[in-house]
């Protein structure tokens, strides 16, 4: 993958947010050509979740100064009106991966796999165009540092969505169910949710 000669157009995707129970899903793309993927470890890139917050800004300024790059924002409101209409998280996702994808026609994709089953996920993406290469792994972005990229820029981005929401509802926690802050916001809302709330996750269903 990581070839100098190759002047392919390589596409990292990854999301932030996707287990959350209030913000947005983000899903990010970066691309570049796969001969100058060397340059993203120059700059520091690497798992999102292992940077921290100030660092993945630092790093997140650096990713766009040297690559293509799309975010794709769900809001709570539409991911709730979606899965109301019968769309799973997974089609959801893949939907705006899909529009990233075909915004940027790359030659090669590398996808943090968001299904239990790599080889069905695969052959989803496959199909938007056959003549590209499709890599679709769970952890792909520990692997990929194209993968990587797109992590740091998707969860730097919401990280943003998250500071607009706390500037407006007070502390909200990480949004992520497993945070004590979150649940002790949810209990407070006396189920009178806002619109930052996706009202179709079952953690939200026991307070209402």
């Amino acid at each position: 993958m990581n070839t100098d000669s190759d002047d392919g157009l390589i596409l990292g995707i990854d999301e932030a947010g996707r287990g959350s129970v209030l913000g947005p899903l983000v899903i990010g793309g970066v691309l570049m050509k796969r001969k100058k993927l060397k340059f993203l470890d120059r700059i520091g890139v690497k798992d999102s979740k292992k940077l921290s917050s100030k660092k993945r800004t630092v790093v997140a300024r650096k990713i766009k100064k040297i690559t293509e790059f799309k975010t794709v924002i769900i809001s709570a409101q539409k991911i709730d009106e979606l899965r109301n209409n019968g769309t799973n998280l997974n089609k959801i996702e893949t939907n705006a991966m899909i529009e990233i994808i075909q915004e940027f026609n790359p030659d090669l994709c590398c996808i943090d796999c968001i299904d239990v089953n790599e080889t069905r996920f695969h052959n989803k993406i496959q199909e938007v165009n056959h003549k590209m290469e499709v890599i679709t792994e769970h952890k792909a972005d520990e692997t990929y540092n194209i993968v990587s990229a797109a992590s740091i820029i998707a969860k730097t981005e919401r990280d943003k969505e998250l500071a607009k929401i706390r500037a407006e509802y007070g502390s909200v926690g990480s949004g992520y169910p497993s945070d004590r802050y979150t649940i002790e916001y949810l209990k407070s809302l006396n189920g009178d949710f806002p619109p930052i709330v996706r009202k179709t996750w079952n953690t939200v269903k026991k307070f209402e």
